[in-house]
């Protein structure tokens, strides 16, 4: 019966023929019978005791339901309770070690068998990085195993419970149901406390076996992979007894800030990399382009559920209260590793290259030309393998060049301006974000490296295109305010500004450097000084409105990364976006007014005003050579930008700022010519009238801005030429617009028509009340 495991029949056998001997005892024969009767019983408890422990890896319902009426038969079922919850400590304790040992042993490769002496803690120090995953994911594995006995084991007992409340109710002896009763209360105790007792060594094991190897050496998709499987271990617990895997959270959290400390660290140093090979060419993309088109954010679309991982959802998540136990009671595992999990998303962002305009949306994927580099390649393909260091785009300039603007899909209207450096940054926060939402202790720090990354761009691109000490100087408040904090901020925090590392630094100075990034240099074969190019206007749209892109991409992150954030550390979240994300178009300004200051040649123009005679007798009807010199210049411009367009689109914003600009300086230049004026009559400034009035007409032809900006900063300077010597007093009060050479000018120039030295006086003296707070 034994042999046939049935135990319930043999301890039955064993029992009638001990009660069989005890009626006969008093013949000597059988009193021995009745002791070696006593020793198979004993022996029948230990195999009772073996067939107990098998329970704890593999449960089995008939195997298990003879063990349980065995016990009950020798009235021992508080003692197999016991036993139970030992042999399931010692089987997470064997389990774990042999796992382990067998990966050491393989990866060791000799017969060696001084790693099975080893402590359970040594030995997950000896797992080479190779075998870390595998060996975790068959550590989860086994570990699953002896959770799911214990789970169905539970299901047992409350089965059988109802069942035998259901015939004891039917039945009428007291006495024994009262004693069944204690013992089931005692054993549902035991298995409840048992629960968190055993989830308890699962997560130590665990713990041993993270902390035993540094994972910042390993690559960005192999940590996700681990990060993914303690996820699933973490919803494993929380299922099994719900714990909030405290343990896991604090060893993961270890590893993770360990690891992305390091990680960003490169990153920082690639994206400097990028930006300094960085031509500021298009990247391809299509019109409907989306971040949430890119792999790195698949997990977005994916089930938000907190704790399953991004990348490999159970099948049947569509029923959300499916717990995994209840899914994989019957086989599988959740911890088996899915080869594919990376071959099967496909991308689908690039643009067509437009040769086949009749059938440009035919193929997603189509070659972008020779040097489309696709934008995973792009991450390597920085540098041209024959010359060392040319960028591979520098290829694509000449072939975007020549190509027509109806000739590719470049020029769509709608196509998002981001270039390879951009999808990149745009990537790596997609990264950043599966991290994050994976790891939710360390959301803080994420959030905070990620806020770094879009920093470094815009810094970047203040640097390369924006900064100008001169336009500082005008005081035409083109930077605001907040745009110089931000960036004062960015470069006290992340930019190292030092040359070289000061031997006699302190330590903490040393360690503080290594958190910051050196500033980068602009790509030497980035032009910004020709004419032609209007002063690399293209280069500059593509760079600034791919931050306003990027700015666009954290806008519309901004609820994902709120809802991780912890509530304590909102406040660097909002200030952040308040402070940095929206001042990216504020860089518009100070950069396309580089180019309208350059596009335009205003020092000639003021050449020629000062060859003007403005003291005329009679009213004039022809307006002077100047207007149409700065015209000609006006049209040039227009020419230009229209040639800057066929390359790259210049969206409707960048054209305003552009022309409002050059307008603006226009503005400010026939005013500064007018205050060079030594003597001027009355018909003298109706001419200045005539001569504006001529510009505005022609000017308003080429283009749409209404109104014209700073046109009455002109009228306004003109007609104060006419003020009485009161009026005049109050007017340049109130018109602190206008420099003091400007002021002086005019009641210089109005000395002798209408005004008195005496009336001079005063009013030279009113305007250098107003310009010594300025001083």
């Amino acid at each position: 019966m034994l042999e046939e495991e049935d135990y319930p029949g043999a301890i039955q056998l064993c029992l009638e023929c001990q009660k069989a001997a005890s009626t006969f005892k008093h013949y000597s024969c059988i009193s021995e019978l009745n002791s070696k009767l006593q020793d198979t019983l004993e022996q029948i408890e230990e195999q009772l005791d073996v067939a107990l422990s098998k329970i704890c890896k593999n449960f089995d319902i008939n195997h298990y339901t003879k063990v349980q009426q065995a016990y009950r038969l020798l009235g021992k079922t508080q003692t197999a309770m016991d036993q139970l919850h030992m042999h399931f400590t010692q089987a997470i304790h064997n389990t774990v070690f042999q796992v382990v040992l067998g990966y050491v042993e393989l990866c060791a490769g000799n017969t060696d068998t001084k790693f099975q002496k080893l402590q359970y803690k040594d030995l997950c120090t000896h797992v080479t990085p190779d075998s870390y995953i595998p060996c975790l994911a068959d550590l989860c594995k086994a570990l699953w195993e002896v959770m799911l006995s214990y789970y169905r084991t539970m299901e047992w007992h409350e089965k059988h419970d109802s069942e035998d409340t259901i015939s004891a109710s039917e039945g009428s002896n007291m006495m024994g149901t009262e004693e069944t009763n204690f013992d089931r209360g005692y054993i549902k105790k035991k298995l409840e406390h048992g629960l968190t007792r055993i989830w308890q060594d699962v997560q130590l094991k665990v713990k041993t076996y993270l902390l035993g190897t540094d994972l910042s050496i390993f690559k960005y998709d192999d940590f996700i992979f681990v990060l993914d499987i303690i996820s699933r271990l973490m919803q494993v617990g929380e299922e099994f007894c719900g714990s909030k895997s405290e343990v896991l959270q604090e060893s993961i959290r270890k590893q993770s800030v360990n690891y992305f400390k390091n990680y960003h660290r490169t990153r920082l140093d690639e994206l400097r990399m990028f930006l300094e090979n960085e031509t500021w060419e298009l990247c391809p993309v299509k019109s409907n382009f989306s971040i949430l088109q890119l792999h790195e954010f698949k997990f977005m679309e994916q089930s938000r559920s907190p704790s399953v991982s991004p990348s490999k959802q159970p099948a049947s998540t569509s029923s959300k209260t499916v717990t995994l136990f209840e899914q994989y009671c019957s086989g599988g595992n959740p911890f088996e590793i899915q080869a594919n999990h990376k071959d099967e998303e496909t991308e689908d962002v690039l643009a067509s290259n437009g040769y086949e305009s009749d059938e440009q949306e035919k193929s997603a994927y189509q070659e972008y030309d020779s040097d489309s580099d696709v934008p995973e390649e792009l991450k390597r393909d920085y540098v041209d393998e024959q010359t060392g260091d040319a960028p591979v785009k520098s290829v694509s300039r000449e072939t975007l060049k020549s190509r027509k603007k109806s000739d590719y899909s470049l020029n769509k209207v709608n196509a998002p301006i981001l270039t390879n450096t951009t999808l990149n940054v745009i990537r790596l926060v997609g990264k950043y974000m599966q991290m994050m939402n994976i790891l939710k202790p360390i959301a803080f720090d994420v959030i905070h490296f990620m806020s770094q990354l879009f920093d470094y761009y815009l810094y970047a691109i203040y640097t390369f295109f924006g900064r100008n000490d001169s336009l500082e100087s005008t005081g035409l408040g083109l930077s605001s305010s907040r745009l110089r904090t931000t960036l004062n901020r960015i470069q006290e925090s992340l930019i190292d500004l030092e040359v070289s590392a000061d031997p006699t630094s302190t330590l903490a100075a040393a360690e503080e450097r290594k958190e910051k990034v050196p500033s980068p240099h602009l790509s030497h074969l980035v032009v910004l000084t020709s004419g032609d190019t209007l002063y690399g206007l293209a280069e500059r749209v593509v760079a600034t409105e791919s931050l306003v892109f990027l700015a666009e991409q954290f806008e519309f992150l901004q609820p994902h990364l709120d809802a991780v954030m912890p509530a304590v550390k909102k406040p660097f979240l909002q200030q952040f976006y308040s402070q940095t994300v929206s001042t990216a178009s504020e860089l518009r300004k100070p950069i396309y007014w580089i180019v309208a200051g350059k596009a335009i040649d205003y020092e000639q123009m003021l050449l020629l005003m000062a060859n003007v005679k403005w003291d005329v007798k009679e009213i004039m009807s022809q307006h002077n050579i100047y207007v149409d010199a700065l015209l000609k210049e006006f049209e040039q411009f227009n020419r230009r930008l229209n040639e800057v367009s066929k390359r790259v689109r210049i969206p409707l914003p960048v054209s305003n700022i552009l022309w409002e600009h050059c307008i603006r300086l226009a503005n400010r230049t026939i005013v500064e010519g007018y205050a060079n004026v030594k003597k001027c009559s009355n018909e003298g400034r109706a001419l200045m009238q005539l001569d504006f009035q001529q510009f505005l007409m022609k000017l308003e032809k080429l283009t749409d801005i209404r109104p014209i900006p700073d046109k009455e900063f002109v009228e306004t300077y003109i007609k104060a030429y006419y003020l009485t010597e009161n009026d005049m007093e109050r007017w340049i009060k109130e018109h602190r617009e206008y420099s003091t050479k400007q002021l002086t000018n005019l009641v210089n120039v109005c000395l002798g028509s209408h005004i008195n030295k005496k009336a001079r006086q005063k009013l030279l003296a009113a305007i250098d009340d107003i310009d010594r707070p300025k001083r």
